[in-house]
């Protein structure tokens, strides 16, 4: 939605004849803030477990009409599209198995990427460029410079962004990066950020399948993408995908993208050495882990710790598997501790929530933090408006950098220096090789 907002008939008119691709709809970019119809078209790319539960928070808004969707698995498309025009009652939604027929609609304003981690940044770069604002799911990206040429991309076409990662959306994790950022803690010394352990299977396929057939109407070897190729195997795929490194990044990237993306919030201000668009990176870092055999169906790590040194001497740990650092984040410093995690807020001061919360609904609080009206429609909101996101690309990107500075880490077995500013690792060539991964062709950004 970056073109002026006036366009002349004709253009207009020139626009129709030509438009082939898709319904009758005009995207709401030709006619500005003030025109009768505000509808914001999208495109849905990707719409299996989480794409499909953020396909129903998108078609619960007004404000904008689902037009396309693009997945390639012929059961999870055909599902989604009846979906879509059974809830507008209509025919109007057209499916895609290659994103790049989507992303040429002239019509899609945004699109919502809800692929594996391995096929975020292709997509996005893609969408970026062809000016769709975008909604994409955490962790940002596959690779750290992966992450990297995404953050350039949405900059450089000035595109809206907002990350799957919508506990900054909810009440208690504002309350808890206020009380951080106004002080209650005095000045922040340590940071705990406690994700899970293990493996999940989230479809019931468990870890030792066999290698088999391709279900019928699915392209694998368009799943597979910019990955290398392996033999189909059900136990790394929909859902299960995240316990390979070949696609996914195991529970520390998977959830490194929440916790540690609240954990940098409540840093987010000067007297920690960071600045307000949470542009904070570590100094350090040094990492250990327990990781199954390589060739192993399942072989991201099981169990990790992360040690971090960010700037103001604050010293920031990651762990998964280690029962004295508890899920979600919490922030320590001389006057005492608060932790956050979904469903709980607590503090060495129990008054100090009461006191944030009445004064957070009053906004007379120094830093204020902003209230989203929710993930999706906080999005939509910002596509009319322009106004940055609470979860921008920028704030992904630096949220999930510590995750994957520790996998390499991990690898690697030593400590890493980190320059945030020109996001490089200091003298460890070795180490920076990993900062990417070989993409199997044609695929590249």
């Amino acid at each position: 939605m970056t073109t002026p907002p006036t366009t002349d008939r004709r253009s207009v008119l020139k626009l129709l004849a030509a438009s082939t691709a898709g319904p009758f709809i005009l995207p709401s970019r030709l006619f500005g803030a003030d025109a009768p119809s505000k509808k914001i078209t999208l495109g849905c790319i990707g719409v299996g477990w989480q794409g499909g539960s953020n396909l129903d928070s998108f078609l619960g808004q007004d404000a904008c009409q689902v037009v396309a969707i693009c997945d390639v698995d012929a059961g999870h498309l055909n599902e989604a599209v009846t979906k879509v025009n059974g809830h507008y009652n209509n025919k109007d939604c057209k499916s895609y198995k290659d994103f790049e027929e989507l992303l040429a609609r002239k019509d899609i304003d945004a699109v919502c990427i809800c692929t594996p981690d391995h096929w975020h940044s292709i997509p996005a770069i893609a969408a970026a460029n062809a000016g769709k604002d975008i909604f994409c799911e955490k962790p940002l990206s596959h690779t750290l410079n992966e992450g990297i040429a995404m953050v350039n991309a949405a900059h450089n076409n000035k595109v809206i962004w907002q990350t799957g990662s919508w506990q900054r959306a909810q009440a208690s994790f504002r309350w808890a990066a206020e009380l951080v950022q106004n002080g209650y803690l005095g000045k922040v010394t340590h940071v705990e950020v406690g994700l899970p352990q293990g493996h999940s299977d989230f479809d019931g396929s468990g870890k030792d399948k066999p290698n088999g057939p391709v279900p019928a109407g699915v392209d694998y070897d368009r799943w597979i993408g910019p990955a290398q190729m392996m033999p189909f195997n059900p136990s790394r795929f929909h859902k299960n995908w995240r316990w390979n490194y070949n696609t996914g990044g195991g529970q520390l990237m998977d959830w490194i993208g929440h916790h540690c993306d609240i954990a940098h919030w409540g840093l987010a201000n000067p007297q920690f050495g960071a600045g307000p668009d949470d542009a904070v990176g570590p100094l350090e870092v040094s990492a250990t882990a327990e990781f199954p055999p390589k060739d192993d169906v399942w072989n991201t790590a099981t169990k990790y710790r992360i040690q971090c040194k960010y700037p103001g001497n604050i010293d920031l740990v990651i762990a998964g598997g280690y029962k004295e650092i508890q899920g979600g984040a919490k922030w320590i410093g001389p006057n005492g501790w608060v932790r956050v995690d979904r469903g709980t807020l607590q503090a060495s001061n129990p008054d100090w929530i009461r006191e944030i919360q009445k004064l957070d609904k009053a906004g007379t609080l120094k830093a204020q933090l902003y209230n989203s009206p929710g993930h999706h429609k906080e999005f939509l909101d910002s596509v009319k408006s322009r106004k940055r996101t609470l979860t921008p690309v920028e704030i992904a990107h630096r949220s999930q950098t510590p995750g994957h500075l520790g996998y390499i880490a991990a690898v690697v077995g030593r400590t890493l220096k980190w320059d945030a500013v020109k996001q490089e690792i200091v003298g460890d060539a070795e180490a920076s090789k990993m900062l990417s991964k070989k993409m199997r062709a044609p695929w590249h950004i």
